[in-house]
């Protein structure tokens, strides 16, 4: 028996690996993240017990999982994006170490990456950016020493902001001294959903532009020049006259 924490992806039912779909589809119990993962993940599957754990705390979570092993049930332990990112697997695997329960991480597709499939972006350009920095807004829980906003944007390297929309007017006084007024910035929201939406600026119109969207939640923050240079040198993998393992 064990428990597969899937990373089901940002949205969309098909961007989600094969291996994840296929535990989706032959584990017997199924746990999924109702609020942020669609049923449309779950098709196909053949699970005799389905829970969704937006309506369960953690000691109900693990009390699942404590159940299904002792009955031999492997346990599709699905979340959205890619669970090791903001995916609060690390108190369940905590518990399931203390009760002896093995387990196994299935990578997913992250938010960060289907925003920039959506901008049409690459996020890390020569001469620009070669750095991503994956981060959240420190609201109702507060941030490591050195982790503040302010620290990170210091580096100016592109930035994923995972939970601050709401937070918008504070994170944008928290950045534009370091990435600039005219620094190009993006607000996602739902990528990959039916319902997906976004809108691109500058750090110093974004807050208008995000409050004509009427965007509250379920978005993500994404800054750096490079979502509008096209003034970058182009890599050194694809160069003529560049020799590698695979080319002379």
């Amino acid at each position: 028996m064990t428990v597969f924490f899937i990373g089901a992806g940002p949205g969309d039912p098909e961007l989600i690996t094969v291996k994840g779909q296929r535990l989706i589809r032959s584990c017997p119990v199924i746990i999924y993240a109702g609020s942020l993962v669609p049923a449309a993940v779950l098709e196909g599957h053949q699970a005799v017990q389905v829970s969704n754990s937006a309506e369960l705390h953690l000691e109900q979570i693990i009390a699942l999982m404590k159940a299904a092993h002792e009955q031999g049930q492997d346990v599709a332990r699905v979340h959205s994006g890619d669970p090791s990112l903001y995916g609060a697997i690390g108190e369940q695997i905590r518990h399931l170490r203390e009760l002896g329960i093995p387990f196994e991480i299935i990578p997913g597709v992250t938010a960060t990456a289907a925003c920039a499939a959506l901008l049409e972006t690459e996020l890390t350009l020569p001469d620009i950016s070669q750095t991503v920095i994956l981060t959240r807004y420190a609201d109702k829980t507060s941030m490591p020493e050195g982790e503040a906003l302010a620290d990170l944007a210091h580096h100016k390297a592109t930035m994923a902001i995972h939970l601050g929309v709401n937070n918008l007017p504070k994170i944008v006084a928290e950045l534009i001294p370091h990435y600039g007024a005219d620094c190009p910035i993006a607000v996602v929201h739902r990528a990959s959903w039916p319902d997906q939406d976004w809108v691109i600026g500058t750090l110093a119109d974004i807050e208008t532009r995000v409050e004509e969207k009427g965007f509250r939640r379920t978005a993500l923050i994404l800054v750096g020049r490079v979502l509008s240079s096209d003034a970058f040198s182009e890599s050194s993998l694809y160069r003529a006259g560049h020799a590698h393992l695979f080319r002379k």
